[in-house]
């Protein structure tokens, strides 16, 4: 019995997206950086991102390149985990490339018109994120979201969601019946939340550049506050209540068999930018 109760809470935490790549419908790009900002230089990080970040990540989806942006901080501090998070989302690789090149614009504007100072009173802005920010620990990912639900509904401006990520990593050769396994349990249970506004939004991501064997596969989910954790949570559990002894017993067989659960890992954010289309 103990058993299977642990099996079945790990199905909270595993993800599978293969059955939904087969699907015509978007999957789109996120692309995230990892920060380790340096002791007492939280308020000078933020401030290098609204002055330097910001304005080109704001522009870009203005004009309808960037999805949705945020910055975010782990609620649980772990050793050699990032202080801070940026992302953004875009549509396709094309949009990648654009993001790349405005920021790479901006910084050499910025480099050129502080060099262009007759008398310099302070630190250059590259001087500065050198100062404030570990960047022998600066680590960037791009995923793909094989599986995504944003909602119907768009999110209100100035909304500070937090964020549950939940890594797995599936076994050799059983992602199949894996993700069949997560569309035919855990997505309709999902789904029901976004329209019950429980979540705001959720999605299945793997690497669109494979960079690393610790996960294969992470599921994201946003709330408006931790109090919604605990719907989700209790939606899932009545879920599989709801299932007959032998349905319980199979999808924790197929879950078991598929992923590492060993290989588990989670993370809890909250926002401190948080920004989607028309906002």
């Amino acid at each position: 019995m103990f058993r299977r109760l642990f099996l079945a809470l790990a199905v909270l935490l595993v993800s599978g997206g293969s059955a939904a790549a087969q699907q015509a419908k978007p999957e789109p790009l996120t692309f995230w950086y990892d920060y380790t900002v340096r002791p007492g230089r939280d308020a000078d990080f933020l401030n290098l991102v609204k002055t330097v970040g910001q304005p080109v990540r704001d522009k870009l989806m203005a004009d309808g390149v960037i999805l949705a942006w945020g910055l975010e901080v782990p609620v649980l501090r772990v050793p050699g985990y990032a202080t801070h998070v940026i992302w953004y989302v875009v549509a396709d690789m094309a949009g990648v490339e654009k993001v790349q090149d405005a920021m790479t614009a901006q910084l050499a504007k910025i480099a050129a018109d502080e060099n262009a100072q007759k008398v310099r009173k302070e630190l250059t802005t590259a001087e500065r994120i050198l100062e404030v920010t570990d960047v022998t620990k600066t680590r960037d990912w791009l995923t793909r979201d094989v599986i995504v639900n944003h909602g119907a509904t768009a999110i209100p401006a100035g909304t500070l969601p937090y964020t549950a990520y939940s890594a797995i990593k599936a076994r050799p050769g059983k992602s199949g019946g894996y993700a069949t396994a997560w569309e035919k349990y855990n997505k309709p249970v999902y789904d029901k939340l976004v329209a019950d506004g429980v979540v705001l939004g959720y999605g299945l991501a793997v690497e669109a550049v494979k960079t690393t064997d610790d996960f294969t596969h992470f599921l994201w989910v946003v709330t408006k506050d931790l109090a919604a954790r605990d719907k989700v949570r209790a939606a899932l559990l009545a879920s599989q209540g709801s299932l007959s002894e032998a349905d319980r017993d199979e999808m924790t067989e197929i879950f078991a068999e598929a992923a590492d659960a060993s290989a588990g890992r989670q993370m809890l954010t909250r926002s401190l930018i948080f920004k989607t289309a028309g906002h």
